[in-house]
């Protein structure tokens, strides 16, 4: 007698983040994903949560002086300086491409002043193609002395509030972890209106050249990412799980499935990311994968059982 082979069901995989439907809750963190053309030979972008483009500004920016990437012990820091080819050139050169799949696209922005925020969003705003908007708030206000948004609630409040005004769609706020009490800074993004959080950022960082007594970045001082990182986004997530009522996606150092699920459990809707695709073009691929083996190894139908599963 011929046993026929049972089939096997795998698990669940889709989240819902302010409204958006995600196949998986795997996404690039921005930065390291381009504007998504860039690694199309290497992965199915069909097979994403979402695509989350490189960061864009009003006008295109150069970025820093070279070197601006250096590795250093897991990780690696780098002080790109945002280097993008503008909104103007995305919208007409890099939209249309995006716009073949089926995949969510976020579009990740910044601004050095609450103008330039509020003016990019409406521009954006004006994008069928474009599902949600991710702001960058790790940035300088030339108006106020250079001081970062992020770090200031009050200024947080500010920016957010403003862009807010200018979009219907779905507003993600991507927070800096260099701040005293992230908690007070993700309130204030909340109550000025995003939908969503993201994070974190990178942390502050620097590395010196010992026999020629330099640093090893240009920009002397650069962002930290990769596993070297992770611990502390964890925490980071967890406390502001605690704070908000809005969806969480969780970022730093993930690089294998099972990092990713510290961050799900914790209580992220989502994760991003972002270092692990410069090792392996294929990372998410392989992330995806792994998480749907351990939900199926652990009986889990469905990975939104999993968000927000942390006992204490």
């Amino acid at each position: 007698m011929i046993k026929r082979k049972e089939k096997i069901i795998r698990p669940k995989m889709a989240v819902e983040i302010a409204g958006i439907k995600l196949r998986n809750p795997i996404m690039p963190a921005s930065g390291t994903f381009g504007y998504g053309e860039e690694y199309a030979p290497y992965l199915d972008l069909n097979s994403l949560g979402a695509i989350v483009t490189k960061g864009l500004s009003l006008k295109p920016k150069a970025g820093n002086s070279t070197p601006r990437i250096c590795e250093t012990v897991s990780g690696m820091l780098n002080a790109i300086g945002l280097q993008n080819v503008g909104v103007d050139v995305f919208i007409k050169h890099k939209m249309p491409f995006l716009e073949q799949f089926d995949t969510p696209v976020i579009v990740n922005f910044f601004g050095n002043t609450p103008e330039e925020y509020a003016e990019l969003t409406g521009r954006l705003d004006d994008i069928p193609g474009v599902a949600a908007l991710e702001m960058n708030i790790s940035c300088p206000n030339v108006k106020h002395g250079g001081i970062v948004f992020g770090i200031d609630p009050q200024a947080v409040f500010a920016v957010v509030s403003q862009v807010r005004k200018k979009t219907t769609k779905p507003l993600i706020v991507k927070l800096t972890p260099n701040v005293t009490d992230i908690q007070v800074t993700a309130k204030a993004a909340e109550e000025a209106g995003a939908d969503a959080l993201s994070l974190i950022n990178t942390l502050t960082g620097m590395a010196v050249d010992v026999k020629t007594r330099r640093p090893r970045l240009a920009n002397t001082i650069g962002g930290l990412s990769g596993p070297a990182i992770r611990p502390i986004a964890v925490r980071l997530v967890h406390q502001v799980v605690q704070a908000v009522n809005i969806p969480v996606i969780g970022i730093g150092g993930i690089s294998r499935a099972l990092d990713a699920l510290e961050f799900l459990i914790v209580g992220a809707t989502a994760v991003q990311v972002g270092t692990a695709n410069f090792v392996d073009p294929n990372a998410m691929t392989t992330i995806l994968q792994e998480l749907e083996d351990f939900c199926l190894a652990e009986g889990i139908e469905d990975i939104n059982e999993l968000i927000g599963s942390l006992e204490i």
